[in-house]
Order: structure tokens, then sequence, then C-alpha cells
């Protein structure tokens, strides 16, 4: 069935009146991006976008949808009329023939932006890493949801970059965000090979489920969603609901990252809605230095939120969480974000190449 763009009312409506913009026939739960354009009575192209995701019935309703990114984000009925911004800076949209109407063209996009962990994946192939991209869950025969992780399933990825005829070695490195972060610092904790590792707001405990390896197990972080709050878009703070890993119950869980052969790259957004990643950065840095280990190297970016994309890639500051299934505030200011992720791509290329590669030139934070 294909989609259909539904709006009330139909046809011509007065500019000071709100529309209402639904989408029908979308697959269930379907993520798509809606754009909005139109050009004023000099010629001058305006343009606005956001992302959403349809309802279990395939609907989407944007007087019931938050937007999840793009020019605005949470439950903005008008937003793509009142965020149109022009395509060339400085132009103020002009109307003076009030006698003939604008026309909108309104397009509905399947799909969001790629995913950045393999995006980031590709552009360090490109800079001339081997990488392995490595999927651990909701990927082809993979399970849908995290149950109990085992880690022989990453360290058979990592024996496999080893042996690979194309891997210089003789040791590699890890690159890894939010949840994937703690899994890679659970990987330099007790695999061999690993010399080099990059958490980009990461846990310094374990999270969400059991990780087990071997006859050892290290349970999850404490949490309770009840501590969670909604703000005025409808957009969720999971920022509160993660126990404090230092609380001595808690203890267990705690990724004992003192094992480690390599250094660690902590990069951090000072304005993480997710988990409190400075938190747990300095947790880190302090077990490494009680352990008679070298500290990490932590750079923190101020105005930054969770979500630390690909150098000019649009910031999120909002979406669907995928294990959570909720719209989830990230948190983070769209310029310093931007120049955020310019300057932390810089820093893990820099820290990979002198780990891994042996040069010795390290550049410093820009910001």
């Amino acid at each position: 069935m294909a989609a259909t763009v539904i709006l009330q009312p139909a046809g011509r409506c007065s500019w000071d009146e709100p529309v209402r913009i639904a989408v029908r026939g979308l697959a269930p739960r379907q993520p798509v991006t809606l754009r909005a354009s139109l050009r004023d009575e000099k010629g001058a192209l305006f343009r606005a976008q956001a992302r959403y995701r349809a309802d279990a019935g395939g609907l989407l309703d944007l007087e019931r949808a938050p937007a999840l990114g793009g020019s605005f984000t949470g439950l903005e009925p008008m937003g793509l009329l009142w965020a149109l911004e022009p395509e060339k800076p400085l132009v103020r949209f002009v109307k003076r023939d009030v006698q003939t109407p604008f026309a909108v063209e309104l397009e509905v996009l399947d799909g969001h932006e790629p995913d950045a962990g393999r995006v980031l994946a590709s552009l360090l192939a490109g800079h001339g890493f081997a990488v392995l991209a490595l999927a651990y869950f909701r990927f082809e025969d993979l399970p849908e949801y995290l149950d109990d992780m085992h880690l022989e399933y990453f360290e058979e990825a990592v024996d496999f970059m080893l042996q690979h005829p194309k891997v210089k070695g003789p040791n590699v490195g890890l690159l890894g965000f939010s949840k994937g972060g703690d899994l890679c610092l659970s990987m330099a904790s007790f695999l061999k090979g690993i010399t080099a590792t990059v958490l980009i707001n990461s846990c310094v405990a374990n999270t969400i489920v059991a990780l087990h390896y071997k006859d050892m197990i290290v349970p999850s972080l404490g949490s309770d969603i009840g501590r969670c709050t909604i703000n005025e878009s409808g957009l969720w703070n999971f920022l509160d609901m993660w126990d404090n890993p230092l609380e001595e119950r808690n203890y267990p869980s705690i990724i004992p990252l003192e094992r480690a052969q390599g250094p660690f790259l902590f990069i951090v957004g000072m304005d993480d809605h997710n988990w409190r990643s400075d938190f747990y950065a300095q947790i880190a840095a302090e077990r490494l230095q009680a352990h008679g280990k070298d500290r990490p190297q932590i750079i923190y970016y101020p105005g930054t939120g969770h979500c630390i994309e690909p150098p000019y890639f649009p910031p999120c500051r909002a979406s669907v969480h995928t294990l959570l299934n909720q719209a989830v505030f990230y948190g983070g200011e769209p310029k310093a974000q931007s120049r955020a992720q310019v300057d932390a791509w810089q820093q893990i290329q820099t820290f990979f190449h002198k780990h891994l590669n042996g040069k010795k030139s390290v550049q410093s934070s820009k910001i």
C-alpha cells in the first residue's frame, strides 16, 4: 500500500490557521523523513525536514508523533512550516501579493540517515585502517533484542581480525559508542590483542544485560525506569535512570579496565542526557590511577549531547531509542555539537595512528 499524505483542511488554507499533517499507509514503526519546501515571490528557496517513526498501525500523525531530529525536535505539529530556512543565508521570507497562495511541497522519504557507527567504520577504512563493524543484535540471524551477552562472540571477531591477511597487527583497536562503549571496555579488559580503545559517551559499568565470559559473569548496573522524566515535547530523559556504580551494591558491575593492555580515549559530551558520561570517565581515570596505570585521555565537549556523530552529520538531539523503543532526548546544542563532531573525528584518528601505527604526533583538541 502506497503512503498517502493527509492534510486538514485539504487544499487551500489561511497562513494563520494550523494544518494537520498525517501520513497513512506506512509500515508499522517505519522510520521516515518529512521534508517541506517552498519558494517565495523572489524565488528564494526555503526548506525544513524532520525525522519521525510511524505508529504500530502504520500511521504518522504530527499532532501525536514527536519529531526525532532534523530542523526541530519534539511534538511540533506545525514545525515543517515555522522551521523553514532559506537555502541562502540572510534571506528574509517575503510575501507582497496577498491574493496569491504559497505552494508548499511536502515529501515523505523512507528511512533516516545511515547508522553513525557504520559510517565511522567506513571513514576509518578510508584512512587506511582495516575495520570490522560488528553487529551484535537486530541484524540477520542475530537476536532481535539484547539477552545475556557472551564475550566469546566478540573474542571470535578479534581473532578473525588478527588472522586476516590485510590486518597489519599484531594488535587491534576498538571504537565503541554508548552500550557499544561498555562492551569495548569489557573486550579491552578481558581479551588479548587489544592495545587502543576509544569510548564515545560510554559507561564504566556493564549495562542493560549481564555479560558472560567463560565461568565469569559481570552483572548489569542497576536501573529504575521510574526515575525517568518526560519533557514538554514528549521526549524521554534517561539520565537519572541508572544507579551510581560507586555504590557498594553496584561494584560487581564495574568493568575491571585496569586489566587492559593499552590506553583509552574517552570522548565526553557535557550535555549528555542519556547517562553521566563525564562522571563515568572520571571513575575510569581514578580506577586506573589507583591500580598504578596511566590515566586515560579524556576530551570534554561543552554543549554536546549523547550522539556524537561523524563530522558534518546533522546533530541528533532526539530519536527512537534502539533498545527502549521510546522517543529519547539526547541533548546537545547544534552549533557546539557540530564543532565537537569535527574535532572528535580528528582526535580518534590521531589516537589510533599513535597507538596502532606508531605515529607519535598527537593533535591537541581545538575546543
